[in-house]
């Protein structure tokens, strides 16, 4: 019978490398905390788990081949309109910031209620975001992206459009524009199958 010290030997003889299992860094619930001063999901208002009231949306990233590109993707709970966020030069925390701050600036006051990201590392500035958008800004638990998941479904979609393993950046604003109004052109059986465009255009007429 082989000792533990000699089986954990062979074990590791074993692995494709050749070396021994990397243990963590840190103890488990030690979790460094990338996003400084974030606000958790939790403390969202209630009203927004509903889907009814307007102007609050969920939001995330799909990246490219190698993890060298990225597009921003926002989707309002209660309508499944989709807005696509141009990154060109790239997702770090300044490039996201800019970027994200500017789309959101796009949609009138009433529609810029709350955003919920995951603790990606691109969204280190949401404190900027915020302020300059005037959108209240919610993180997800890590792991969960249930809590997102309308746009988690949603970025299924497009990837239709942008297929895994892609250079992303080589697509234009108006591209991203243009798939995007794809989307929202397109009936879901969620919305009763009327389309997330008409939908978004009744809320701006109330």
């Amino acid at each position: 019978m082989q000792s533990r010290g000699a089986l954990k030997r062979d074990l590791t003889a074993s692995l494709r490398t050749g070396r021994a299992l990397r243990q963590p860094c840190r103890k488990a619930g030690q979790r460094k905390n990338r996003i400084p001063g974030m606000i958790n999901i939790s403390e969202r208002p209630p009203e927004v788990q509903d889907r009814a009231a307007p102007g609050h949306w969920e939001g995330d990233l799909i990246v490219g081949k190698g993890n060298q590109s990225a597009i921003g993707t926002l989707v309002e709970r209660p309508t499944n309109y989709t807005m696509l966020v141009h990154l060109p030069d790239g997702y770090r925390a300044e490039q996201m910031r800019d970027a994200l701050a500017a789309k959101i600036k796009t949609l009138p006051e009433a529609l810029r209620q709350s955003l919920t990201w995951d603790q990606g590392i691109e969204m280190q500035d949401w404190k900027t975001v915020k302020i300059d958008a005037g959108i209240d800004i919610y993180f997800c638990d890590p792991h969960s992206p249930w809590q997102r998941g309308i746009n988690e479904n949603t970025n299924g979609l497009l990837r239709q459009y942008f297929p895994k393993g892609t250079d992303l950046s080589i697509h234009s604003a108006t591209d991203l524009d243009w798939v995007a109004q794809e989307l929202n052109d397109r009936p879901r059986k969620r919305l009763e199958f009327r389309n997330p465009i008409e939908l978004i255009e009744g809320l701006l007429l109330q």
